[in-house]
């Protein structure tokens, strides 16, 4: 259903899934394990597998708290695109990448919920993509301090205001990892 043309395939997207990033999220071994699940999936099923890694002042290039979980470990060939904003196709290689692999529909998993992974859902549906979010694959840490949301209510919430998402010819939606269908997007 997307609106890219010639672009039948589907990838597993996987957001900044990075030491700094996940440390103190919420629910993080079992978010990880979830996307460690899908990534050996996709795999075993030739679905491309596409890595987003976020730096800025506190993520530092080559630093530990950069660096993708040890969990994780994108494989030889895999896409890898490196972001400074919070949309994954924001001055990025993103979309040549998944243009280069026949990409129209994202499979969406990682962090933070409230920030990054909001925003390329967003990013990605605004560029002709259908994005499906694993509702039980991402996270994001605890910023009531700063007046949000206790995590587990940015991620229902998350999940419920995309769960019917759609736009001219694109959809969103929500999935839990073990619905999902790494189908074509034709």
């Amino acid at each position: 259903m997307t609106t890219l043309e010639n672009r039948p395939h589907t990838a597993l997207l996987v957001i900044d899934v990075q030491n700094g990033v996940v440390q103190e999220a919420y629910e993080r071994d079992a978010v990880v394990a979830n996307i460690a699940g899908l990534v050996e999936r996709a795999r075993r099923e030739e679905v491309p597998v596409v890595w987003v890694r976020h730096s800025d002042e506190e993520l530092v290039l080559g630093s530990d708290s950069w660096q993708i979980v040890p969990e994780l470990v994108p494989g030889e060939g895999e896409a890898l695109a490196e972001k400074l904003y919070r949309d994954s196709f924001e001055g990025t290689t993103l979309e040549a990448e998944l243009a280069g692999l026949g990409v129209g529909r994202l499979v969406v998993v990682g962090s933070q919920t409230d920030f990054c992974v909001r925003s390329t859902l967003h990013g990605a549906l605004v560029r002709g993509y259908d994005a499906i979010l694993v509702s039980d694959a991402h996270t994001t840490e605890d910023l009531t301090a700063w007046g949000a949301p206790k995590p587990e209510q940015v991620i229902a919430h998350t999940n419920l205001y995309w769960s019917n998402q759609k736009a001219p010819g694109r959809t969103g939606g929500t999935v839990e990892t073990k619905n999902v269908d790494f189908g074509s997007a034709s």
